[in-house]
This record gives structure tokens, sequence and C-alpha cells, in this order.
């Protein structure tokens, strides 16, 4: 077994290479896996307390829209 300079012993097998693993960001530049990450303005973002009341917030505005444009024709 191999030691480094924390003196700790390392006992990963030797066909397990960590480099070739990817690393996960944190913050606005890492990736999404599955999912749309939309960055909100600070002053938008305070109005709401989470990603349910954004959601909520905007099938609103989309229904209210599509509303509109039907009594419009």
């Amino acid at each position: 077994m191999n030691k480094d300079e924390t003196g700790m012993d390392d006992d990963l097998r030797s066909e397990y290479d960590l480099r070739k693993l990817s690393v996960r960001r944190v913050g606005s530049g890492r990736k999404t896996f599955g999912g749309v990450n939309i960055r909100l303005e600070p002053d938008v973002a305070e109005m709401f307390p989470d990603s349910e009341a954004v959601n909520e917030a905007l099938r609103f505005l989309i229904r209210i829209t599509k509303e509109n444009v039907v009594s419009e024709k």
C-alpha cells in the first residue's frame, strides 16, 4: 500500500483512475442533468421563495396570455 503526504494508507486499487472522473461544478457554470437551469435576476428572485413559486407564477402568466389572445380573436 502507498502512503501519501498525509501519512494515510491508500488502499484504492490501481485500476481505478480518478483522473478520468468528471467533477460536477457548483454555481452558475455547472452542467444540468436532465433539466433546464435558469438564473433569475436578484430583484426577481427575492419575490419567490422557491422554484415551485416561480413555476406557479409563470403558469398563471401563460394562462392569462392565452386567454387574452383567444378573447382578442
